[in-house]
C-alpha cells in the first residue's frame, strides 16, 4: 500500500515521501480501515509542546525508525479481528489511530465510530482527536448555558470544535484568532470575535467564566485577569511556549503554577492532556453532528501526492489546521 512516511523526527524538506509499505496487520481486538481521507496534521491536534519536545530530544539519541504520520481518518471497513463485533466489512466509519496517512490504517475498536450519514469522508477525517479534545475541554470548564466562554485560538484544529460545542450547550462563546479568521469564527457560532493582532482580551476588562486556551501564548498571570473570581481556565495547548531543550520545563512548570494556584484560589486552574479516544467522546461528537450543531470545517483537501509539500507548509504554520489528504476512491 502507499503511505506517507517520515524519516526523522525534526522537519526539514524531504523528510515526507510517498512510499510503498506493507498493509498492516490486524490484530484481535482491531479494525482494518480502507482510508478515504485523512487529516494532514501529522503530529496531533494542539497537543502540549512538552510531548513534541520528548520526540525532538528522543531524536538527538537514536535514529528513529521510518514511520506513517497521522492521527484522524475516515474510511471503509476492509476487515475485522476476531473480537470485533460493533463493525462489518463495507461499513462507513472515521476515528483516530496512528499512522492514518496511509491507504489502509488498522485501529483498535473502541477508537472507532460509524461515519454520520450526513458528513463527506473528508469532513469526518477532521473529527476524532481535535473533536474529542474540545469536548473534554468544555467538559473540563464545566461549561453551562449560563456561562460567558471565552475559546483562545478559536479557529485552530481544537478550536473550532470548542466554539461549537459550546455554543450548542447555551453559552455566550467569544472566540480569539487573527484578521483572517474573524468571518470563520463568527460563522462557528460566536456570538463575538477578537481579532488578537488588534486587541489584547486579557487588558480588555471582561471577565469570563470559562477560558479554554489552545494557543498557550498568554502568562497565567495575564488569563487570570480575564477570568472572574470562581472560573475556570482549561490549558488546552502550549503553542507559544518555544519548542528547544527548554520548552518540556517550560510547560511543566506551567502546569505545576496552574495547580499550586488553583490550591489558594477560587479559580480553578486545569491542564489537559488529551487521552485516549473514548467511545463516550465519539459519541457525544456523533449526537452533536447528527444534530446539526457540530460541523467539521474543511478548508483545504489535497491529492495523495501532494500530501508531503502540505504537511511541510503545516509544520512551518503556512497552513491551516483543517487541511485533509484524500486517497483514491
Amino acid at each position: 500500500m502507499k503511505a506517507l512516511v517520515r524519516d526523522r523526527y525534526l522537519s526539514h524538506e524531504g523528510s515526507v515521501q510517498i512510499k510503498d509499505i506493507e498493509k498492516p496487520h490486524v490484530k484481535d481486538d482491531d479494525v482494518l480501515v480502507r482510508v478515504r481521507a485523512a487529516s494532514a496534521k501529522p503530529w496531533g491536534w494542539d497537543l502540549p509542546a512538552i510531548m513534541q519536545s520528548i520526540d525532538r530530544i528522543i531524536g538527538r539519541f537514536h535514529e528513529p525508525k521510518p514511520h506513517v504520520p497521522g492521527l484522524n481518518f475516515a474510511g471503509e471497513v476492509e476487515a475485522v479481528g476476531k473480537n470485533v463485533t460493533r463493525f462489518q466489512p463495507g461499513a462507513a466509519v472515521f476515528g483516530s489511530a496512528e499512522g492514518a496517512l496511509a491507504e489502509y490504517v488498522s485501529a483498535n475498536e473502541k477508537a472507532l465510530a460509524p461515519k454520520p450519514s450526513n458528513l463527506t469522508f473528508a469532513e469526518a477525517a477532521t473529527v476524532a482527536m481535535p473533536g474529542a479534545t474540545a469536548l473534554q475541554a468544555v467538559r473540563k470548564g464545566q461549561v453551562t448555558s449560563e456561562d460567558r466562554v471565552l475559546v483562545v485560538g478559536a479557529s485552530g484544529g481544537v478550536g473550532v470544535f470548542a466554539v461549537q460545542l459550546a455554543k450548542a450547550v447555551g453559552a455566550e462563546v467569544t472566540g480569539v484568532c487573527s484578521t483572517r479568521n474573524l468571518d470563520l469564527v463568527r460563522s462557528l457560532g460566536a456570538d463575538h470575535a477578537i481579532d488578537y493582532t488588534k486587541q489584547d482580551f486579557t487588558r480588555a476588562g471582561q471577565r469570563y467564566d470559562a477560558i479554554l486556551d489552545m494557543a498557550g501564548n498568554h502568562t497565567l498571570s495575564e488569563l487570570r485577569q480575564a477570568l472572574r473570581p470562581d472560573g475556570t481556565l482549561v490549558m488546552v495547548g502550549q503553542a507559544g511556549i518555544p519548542v528547544s531543550e527548554q520548552s518540556w520545563f517550560k510547560a511543566l512548570t506551567r502546569w505545576l503554577r496552574a495547580v499550586m494556584w488553583s490550591t489558594f484560589s477560587r479559580r480553578k486552574l486545569v491542564a489537559l492532556i488529551p487521552t485516549k479516544i473514548r467511545q463516550d467522546l465519539l459519541q457525544g461528537l456523533t449526537d452533536a453532528i447528527e444534530a446539526d450543531t457540530l460541523i467539521p470545517i474543511v478548508t483545504a483537501t489535497f491529492p495523495l501526492d501532494e500530501a508531503p509539500a502540505a504537511i511541510e507548509q503545516l509544520e512551518e504554520g503556512r497552513g491551516r489546521a483543517q487541511v485533509v489528504i484524500k486517497f483514491s476512491t
